[in-house]
């Protein structure tokens, strides 16, 4: 293979007012092949975006490029005026952001926003660019084909707008792709399906790509090449199985020591005494809720429908399920950010309004919401120390010297320089955002947390510190977490129960290592094989499992009667799953498992060695143990 972009002593850093540099990318060496993906590792901060993107010829604002060179054909990115970046960014470089709904203009169908680029920069007609989109969304097994390119953005799912951003980037036959943490934000069973789409183009393609993450499990799959990067530096370069197999430098067995501990269920502390309260923070009673105008106890559109669950007193309750099965909303509504259309929300044993605005200060304080975008949920206009001093005045009445000190305290708290208090937003790296948004909420001094997807931008390093230091905090506070996430790994060694939330219904809760091991929900289990692993192969491997045993590609549909999942369950029992709502088993205190069959049967299904599976042909006895 030829090279097609040489990298060779980058270096990036930020001018600052005296004239001195702070220097972000030193001297930064490697190479991408035609037809080869490299991808770029490490922890926030490492410098793997600024480095991704310097191969458009773009730096972020407040930095620039100070030396070496990025030479795509043997062309020098760095020397090119703005006429041939332009072109070169419209032509042969193309960019996959990490959120494909803020890419994605919401009142532009899908098609036009697809063509646009290609169209733009003359590399085809708008005919030639509509057959090649489509030609595309057949490619990444994308729902009717045919007619995608006439709906727009909010028409479709989230892992179908990921793909869909691929076939923007993709339409105009770009030489390389940079792809940045692509499904960092898909659930895990979405993220198979995204991953095995873009494998299978960029392979069909024959196009080289520079894949940004700092998912190892992920990078497993894709590359052929891993650049490993701390600090703006290359630590250790080279093929996937020699990194990943064969690490020689520390950092890098840091790194992959973290990525292979797995779930491990029960690695939590246990809460000491002076905390302990005989009821349970939060409850959830007989709760149903939407969006949309309510009548009769019901929304115009309902997400959720009669939950029933708990958080007790320092504890850590993980919600888990896919995209659009209602976490989020749950969250909210214990908010109080939307009411429930019917049941209650019970705080310390009182009976909470359904909207924050009738909620007192009090109530408001004890219970604080953690955004999943910290990019969304900072003000770009206030620095940091204005950010967190907010919540310190408001609710605790600091203000001059103490808030101050309250402030840097805080950042302590979530691992940050006390300097960061004068920084901006969009002078961090994303970790550190979320770790702003974190300490935001911890400033109020809560009893629960409602943390969305926090841990989802960050590296497993990163990752695994701030779990750490939630868990010191509830040791020391007492405070109680609801964890919403897509990462299992997270949940077990987080959190003390589990919540599996399928299509707004509860389909199995208890505690974590219940709930992990059989007998469990077809759809836990589902969940549980999707996990990557961090063996090169594995994608191939699950898919060819899958497909036959598993109807993984089939939609989610939110039905009013009959079990969620029947739609996609590979046990499921024609004429009784369909129509009737599945019986709560409880094979242990606190755990329960929302099935028509027996738990005998649920336990039976993962070792039986041939079933006749709904809608499937038989499958063999290794596929059968994938169910």
């Amino acid at each position: 293979m030829t090279e097609l972009l040489e990298v060779k002593g980058l270096k990036i850093a930020a001018p600052q007012k005296d004239g001195s540099e702070i220097p972000i990318v030193k001297g930064v060496d490697f190479n991408v092949k035609a037809g080869e993906v490299v991808a770029l590792i490490g922890e926030s901060g490492s410098g793997k975006t600024t480095i991704s993107l310097g191969s458009l010829g773009y730096t972020k604002p407040g930095l620039e490029f100070t030396g070496g060179s990025i030479k795509l054909h043997g062309n020098d990115i760095l020397t090119m005026g703005n006429d041939d970046l332009r072109s070169l960014r419209g032509q042969k470089v193309a960019y996959l952001a990490q959120s494909a709904a803020a890419t994605f203009n919401p009142a532009i169908t899908i098609g036009e926003q697809v063509t646009e680029s290609a169209v733009l920069h003359g590399v085809m007609t708008q005919e030639e660019a509509t057959i090649r989109a489509t030609e595309l969304y057949h490619a990444l097994e994308l729902p009717d084909p045919e007619l995608l390119g006439g709906r727009y953005p909010h028409q479709v799912s989230g892992g179908q707008l990921q793909r869909l951003m691929a076939a923007m980037a993709l339409v105009g036959r770009p030489d390389l792709l940079v792809l940045d943490e692509p499904t960092t934000a898909l659930d895990v069973t979405t993220q198979i399906e995204v991953l095995k789409a873009f494998k299978k183009v960029i392979q069909e393609e024959g196009s080289a790509a520079i894949y940004v993450t700092h998912d190892l499990a992920v990078v497993a799959q894709i590359a052929d090449h891993i650049v490993v990067l701390y600090s703006g530096e290359v630590q250790e370069q080279g093929s996937v199985d020699q990194i990943i197999n064969n690490p020689q430098h520390p950092y890098t067995k840091r790194l992959m020591a973290a990525a292979h501990a797995g779930p491990k269920p029960g690695m939590g502390d246990k809460l000491s005494g002076d905390h302990d309260k005989d009821i349970a923070n939060v409850q959830v009673k007989d709760m149903t809720a939407g969006y949309g105008e309510i009548r009769d106890g019901k929304p115009a559109i309902t997400v959720l429908r009669d939950i029933n669950m708990s958080v007790k007193n320092g504890h850590v309750v993980g919600v888990i399920g896919e995209s659009g099965c209602g976490k989020s909303t749950l969250a909210r509504v214990i908010a109080g950010l939307l009411p429930a259309a019917q049941g209650n929300i019970i705080l310390d044993g009182k009976t909470l309004e359904g909207s924050y605005k009738q909620r007192t200060k009090l109530e408001l304080q004890k219970i604080q919401f953690v955004y999943q975008m910290a990019d969304t949920a900072l003000n770009p206009k206030q620095m940091i120390g204005e950010i967190l001093g907010r919540p310190i005045e408001m609710f605790q009445g600091l203000t001059g010297k103490k808030k101050r000190e309250k402030v840097a305290e805080t950042l302590r708290m979530v691992e940050l320089p006390v300097e960061f208090e004068n920084r901006y937003p969009a002078e961090l790296s994303g970790g550190q955002k979320q770790r702003v948004n974190l300490a935001r909420s911890l400033a109020a001094e809560p009893e629960i947390m409602l943390c969305d997807e926090v841990t989802s931008a960050l590296d497993s390093i990163v990752g695994s510190n701030v779990v750490k230091l939630l868990k010191r905090l509830r040791d020391l506070t007492g405070v109680s977490f609801m964890f919403i996430t897509h990462d299992l790994s997270t949940v077990a060694a987080f959190a003390d129960e589990i919540v599996v939330l399928y299509a707004g219904r509860i389909v199995e809760q208890g505690p974590v290592d219940e709930v992990l091991s059989p007998p469990f929900h077809p759809y836990t289990r589902l969940l549980i094989s999707s996990v990557p692993e961090m063996k090169i192969g594995w994608l191939e491997e699950t898919m060819k499992k899958r497909e036959m045993a598993v109807g993984i590609a089939r939609g989610v549909e939110i039905t009013a009667v009959g079990c969620p999942f029947y739609n996609r369950c590979p046990i499921a029992i024609d004429g009784t799953c369909n129509i009737k709502t599945p019986p709560v088993h409880e094979p242990t205190p606190g755990h329960q498992i929302s099935c028509h069959h027996s738990l005998e049967d649920i336990l039976g299904f993962e070792n039986a060695p041939q079933q006749v599976l709904h809608g499937f042909e038989k499958a063999a006895p290794d596929d059968a143990a994938i169910l």
